[in-house]
């Protein structure tokens, strides 16, 4: 039988040196990505479904719709609406979709699931929540989605803004 001590006790280095340095991560966690303009843009994990990566094949067009849907994806057996999410916000640069792989973030809430296809996803962060700032420079299309915004340089070029998966959810843009 180990004990905790005993497993403190090894002889095998601690990369950094000191066990202290193993701190708890403050904040939120939250998947950053970006879309086609640029932007950097965060999704708390919390809703955040799954991340995939699909061929645009797997994505069927539907006739009729906005052009702001790429179309519906069979997700494990669900049909969901997938949306360019960079026109979805109001932005002019359409998603390059002649690629061989199309990154989809698949949000939800309750029993609604839809697809965000997105240019490029950066990875996970812990971010604190108590270092936004109100969103600057969001277009008027943007604004009922974005939370607010963390700024991490002096020359804010380094922005990311922190959307609000219930308002795309349940936005009016998916009425189709």
């Amino acid at each position: 039988m180990f004990s905790s001590s005993d497993l403190l006790a090894t002889n095998a280095p601690i990369e950094s040196g000191n066990i202290d340095d193993l701190r708890t991560p403050e904040g939120d966690l939250h998947i950053l990505f970006t879309i086609p303009s640029g932007d950097t843009l965060a999704l708390p994990a919390i809703g955040v479904r799954e991340v995939v990566a699909v061929t645009p094949d797997r994505i069927t067009p539907v006739p009729n719709t906005s052009n702001l849907l790429l179309g519906i994806l069979n997700l494990r057996g669900q049909v969901i609406w997938v949306a360019d999410t960079g026109k979805f916000l109001g932005d002019d640069t359409p998603l390059n979709t002649d690629r061989s792989e199309l990154s989809i973030i698949a949000i939800e809430d309750d029993e609604l699931m839809v697809g965000l296809a997105v240019h490029q996803v950066k990875g996970m962060e812990w971010l604190n929540n108590d270092t936004i700032k109100p969103a600057t420079h969001v277009s008027d299309q943007m604004a009922p989605f974005v939370r607010g915004e963390w700024v991490f340089d002096a020359e804010q070029q380094d922005i990311v803004k922190l959307l609000d998966p219930l308002a795309i959810l349940r936005s009016a843009r998916w009425g189709l």
